[in-house]
């Protein structure tokens, strides 16, 4: 039976949806944030207000989606997925994963002695 991945579409796809519900957001946050001044402005003094909230909320939403996929991650180890599980959903080798999780997978198996251990 296909995961729940598997029903996702392709991630170009994925990230390009993405991308432009994030930049709508973004543009309206910081539009509505971008308070205007008591006086009037040249055009250049607004733009660039209103470019600096955007670059303001895009650095929050980066946060927030860093803070989301640690969770995400978090999850998948409780739920029992490994390095390399993890590391493929992110496009990133094992290692990687590892890197950006250490200590997420922990291992602590017991191997219990061999029958054939002799005591002398």
């Amino acid at each position: 039976m296909p995961g729940p991945a598997s029903d996702l579409p392709p991630p170009g796809e994925t990230a390009a949806l993405l991308s432009q519900v994030v930049d709508e957001l973004t543009w309206r946050i910081a539009r509505d944030s971008a308070h205007p001044p008591a006086e009037p402005v040249n055009t250049a003094d607004s733009a660039r207000r209103r470019a600096l909230a955007r670059l303001r909320v895009l650095r929050s939403v980066k946060q927030a989606v860093t803070s989301l996929e640690d969770q995400a991650a978090h999850a998948a180890a409780a739920s029992g997925a490994g390095y390399p599980e993890i590391g493929q959903a992110v496009s990133m080798s094992r290692q990687g994963a590892r890197r950006r999780w250490p200590g997420l997978i922990t291992t602590s198996t017991h191997i219990p002695p061999s029958s054939e251990h002799r005591s002398s």
